[in-house]
């Protein structure tokens, strides 16, 4: 424990202390809007297929925008990139408060739910990405990488804890309005602070260095580098993931509906994410000469096996400890793709592939919990649980496919390795 908490301190002091915490609060409204928007458009039309539409819309815009934008930031660099989709979804996010409150149609909602999606100026993947660089100037090793990751997923774990929470309290207290324009503030706040921040620097986009493991470049922009295959499977098994969720969400408050306890949804979900982020921590305590592929095997035999005990519960008292206990596995998986993600990639393409990772998940959690959804109203809970643990399977198979040794991208010819990198 002791080992672990001195590399944690050494990822602090990569990016210093202020870093993480503007990085935490600007990726809180990403784990807002989606439960604000459905609250507060379901209070103001009084349709839960209005609100289920806008949802809907606002998750499709950033599954397809999040790559989109983590693109720009590998040629562009982030501080650009992010202040633009900042700004420009704060706008997005106060639209939709205000259309809302003015009772719009379901089109105009729709549409602006989709443009606030798309604008997530993701900085959780764009986070990582700079967290990354900064320890590749530092000449880190692999371990110390493997940490920061780890620590970058139990901010996300975190935030998608607290932002529901902030949520709903709002929601109970106030209005679902309020929790909207807060999420609004700290977009134009603590995402103009994100890009503002130093740090911002670390990455060179006329190179396309995307994790300090390149030298800066010629003008000239070199070509567009090739992604390897086993990335495919990685972002399967991350949108499999989001089923998981969605998946676990609608079976969740499915149960907790048919026991007459509806509220106590959200705090068993919380209690999963809580699990989530502290597996996450403990992974540095993982010995390095276990390597990133048999960890993703581990942690998919990890859901499939404490996955199937949600087929047979029936109370709350048996709910909590079963769900608790899957959390274990969520973190282990999400942060073994993203750090192998981060050695196969090429340079110049690691903010596009982390923002991929991100909104492969929001997407797959999206169409489970549509999909789940119906299946819990027409089948009961069990139903939903059991679209949880077939994705659970399909992740076992694809981190079973996967080559044992996984090899980093080899470097754009117009890269070279910077002096003083380690590399």
């Amino acid at each position: 424990m002791i080992a672990a908490t001195a590399t944690y301190r050494r990822v602090m002091a990569l990016s210093g202390p202020v870093l993480p915490v503007i990085s935490f609060f600007g990726r809180l409204p990403t784990a807002m809007c989606q439960l604000g928007s459905l609250l507060l458009v379901a209070q103001t039309s009084g349709s839960l297929a209005t609100a289920g539409l806008v949802g809907g819309a606002l998750a499709a815009g950033q599954t397809v925008g999040g790559p989109l934008l983590g693109r720009l930031a590998d040629r562009h660099g982030q501080r650009t990139v992010v202040l633009a989709a900042c700004w420009f979804d704060a706008f997005a996010v106060a639209a939709l408060v205000a259309a809302a409150l003015a009772r719009a149609g379901t089109l105009p909602l729709a549409l602006i739910g989709l443009f606030a999606g798309a604008a997530v100026p993701q900085i959780g993947p764009l986070a990582r990405t700079r967290l990354v660089a900064l320890a590749h100037r530092a000449g880190a090793d692999d371990r110390l990488i493997n940490t920061a990751l780890s620590f970058e997923g139990t901010l996300d774990e975190t935030s998608f804890v607290l932002g529901p929470a902030l949520v709903g309290l709002s929601a109970t207290v106030a209005h679902p309005a309020a929790a909207l324009a807060l999420a609004a503030l700290l977009l134009a706040v603590c995402g103009s602070a994100f890009a503002l921040h130093p740090t911002a620097t670390a990455l060179h986009p006329t190179a396309g260095v995307a994790d300090g493991r390149r030298a800066k470049a010629p003008a000239a922009r070199p070509a567009r580098a090739r992604m390897p295959r086993a990335v495919h499977g990685m972002r399967a098994s991350m949108a499999l993931q989001g089923v998981i969720f969605g998946a676990c969400q609608a079976g969740i408050t499915a149960l907790t509906e048919r026991l007459h306890q509806p509220a106590q949804a959200g705090l068993v979900y919380a209690a999963m994410g809580v699990m989530s982020a502290v597996a996450g921590l403990s992974l540095a305590l993982v010995p390095a000469r276990i390597t990133l592929p048999t960890r993703w095997r581990a942690a998919a035999v990890a859901l499939v096996v404490l996955s199937v005990p949600l087929l047979f519960v029936r109370s709350l008292g048996a709910l909590y400890p079963v769900v608790v206990v899957l959390g274990v596995a969520f973190a282990p998986h999400l942060i073994t793709l993203f750090g192998l993600t981060e050695r196969l990639v090429p340079a110049g393409r690691l903010a596009e592939s982390m923002a991929f990772l991100t909104s492969a998940v929001v997407g797959g959690q999206a169409l489970a919990l549509a999909a789940a959804g119906r299946l819990a109203e027409a089948h009961g809970p069990s139903a939903a649980f059991a679209v949880a643990v077939g994705a659970a399977v399909l992740i076992l198979c694809l981190a079973l496919g996967a080559p044992a040794r996984q090899r980093a991208a080899a470097p754009t010819p117009a890269a070279a390795t910077p002096a003083g990198s380690g590399r």
